[in-house]
C-alpha cells in the first residue's frame, strides 16, 4: 500500500514485445509511454516478489506486474467521511455525498476507501457493499481478507436490513393510484442507450423496496423511508422515478443530465443510507448502525 492505494496487478501474456515499457504502453494506454518511463525510474511498477522492475527491463511472459494507480489531476472533495464504528472485523463509516467509495475514473485519492486506508492504515481494507457517489450515508468495510466474503454473502442474499431516507415530491405529484406505505416491485435492467440509467421493463420483477411516507415538507416535497429488499443498481432512485416522484437533485433520473466539473456541491442529491442492521457471521452478535447525516433540506 502507497499513500492509502493498493497495488494493482497485472499478468503478463505471451507475445513479441521485447521490453516491458514496450508491453505497458500497449496494454494501459490510457497511462503515456513518457509516464510508464517515469515511473520505472521512480520505482512504481514492481515484480511478483515486490522487487522495482528496471525502464529498460526486458518483457516476461507468464509473471505478474505490480503498479499503482496516479491521477496527475484529481478533483477535491471538500467534506469529510467520519468513522462510527471500528473493530477486529468491521470498519463502519458515514460517507459524505459526491465521494466516490472505491476508486475509478478520475478518482483515486478522493475516494472513501483510499481515505480510509491511509486513517487507519488497514491494507486489506474492502468495503462489502456500495452506495453511490451521491448518496451520503453508511458504508460497511471488511477488516480480514478471510471473513471478507461472510459479510458480502448477507448482502447479496439479503441479510441485511437497510433503511434509506429520501426527499421527493409529494405522493399526490405521483401516479394517482399511488398509495403508502407500499411495497413496489418492478423489473429494472439498463438501458440499451444510456448505460448509466436502469429502465423498468415487463417481466418478472427483480427490485423490491418498502416505501413509506414520513411527513409532508413545504412546496410540494416529502420525507420518505425506503427499504430496499434488494440491491440493484440505482434502484431506490429508478424506482421513485418511475412512480413519478424522482428524489429531489438527481442528475440521473428522470432525465440523465450531462456531468458537472466540479460537482454542484450546493445540491447534493437527497438520499441517505440511514440505517443497516444484520446478524455478523463472524461474531453472532446482532450489529445495528445509524448514520449520523441529515439530509440538506430536513436540516434547513
Amino acid at each position: 500500500m502507497r499513500d492509502g492505494v493498493s497495488a494493482s496487478a497485472l499478468h503478463c501474456p505471451a507475445g513479441d514485445w521485447r521490453l516491458l515499457i514496450d508491453f505497458l504502453s500497449e496494454r494501459l494506454p490510457l497511462v503515456p509511454r513518457t509516464e510508464w518511463l517515469a515511473r520505472l525510474t521512480r520505482a512504481e511498477v514492481l515484480d511478483e516478489a515486490g522487487r522495482p522492475l528496471a525502464p529498460d527491463a526486458s518483457y516476461r511472459s507468464g509473471v505478474r506486474l505490480y503498479y499503482y494507480r496516479q491521477l496527475d489531476a484529481e478533483p477535491h472533495i471538500p467534506f469529510e467521511e467520519k468513522v462510527l464504528f471500528q473493530d477486529d472485523w468491521l470498519v463502519v463509516a458515514d460517507k459524505p455525498h459526491f465521494l466516490p467509495v472505491t476508486p475509478k475514473g478520475r478518482y483515486v485519492q478522493q475516494t472513501l476507501l483510499t481515505r480510509l486506508k491511509k486513517r487507519l492504515g488497514i491494507a486489506t481494507l474492502t468495503p462489502i457493499h456500495r452506495i453511490d457517489r451521491e448518496t451520503a450515508g453508511l458504508t460497511v468495510f471488511s477488516v480480514r481478507a478471510e471473513s471478507r466474503d461472510a459479510y458480502q454473502r448477507l448482502f447479496r442474499e439479503r441479510h441485511v436490513d437497510k433503511l434509506y431516507e429520501a426527499v421527493a415530491p409529494q405522493p399526490t405529484q405521483g401516479r394517482q393510484y399511488l398509495t403508502l406505505p407500499m411495497l413496489y416491485r418492478s423489473r429494472l435492467q439498463e438501458r440499451a442507450d444510456a448505460f448509466m440509467q436502469m429502465q423498468e421493463v415487463e417481466g418478472e420483477p427483480n427490485a423490491e423496496t418498502h416505501i413509506a411516507l414520513l411527513r409532508q415538507l413545504p412546496g410540494g416535497l416529502a420525507h420518505y423511508a425506503l427499504r430496499p429488499h434488494s440491491g440493484r443498481k440505482h434502484q431506490l432512485r429508478a424506482q421513485m422515478s418511475a412512480l413519478g416522484l424522482p428524489i429531489v437533485g438527481d442528475r440521473i433520473y428522470p432525465q440523465l443530465q450531462p456531468a458537472q466539473d466540479p460537482p454542484d456541491f450546493e445540491h447534493p442529491l437527497q438520499l441517505l443510507a440511514r440505517g443497516l442492521a444484520f446478524t455478523d457471521p463472524c461474531t453472532g452478535q446482532q450489529r445495528r448502525f445509524e448514520s449520523t447525516l441529515q439530509l440538506a433540506l430536513l436540516a434547513a
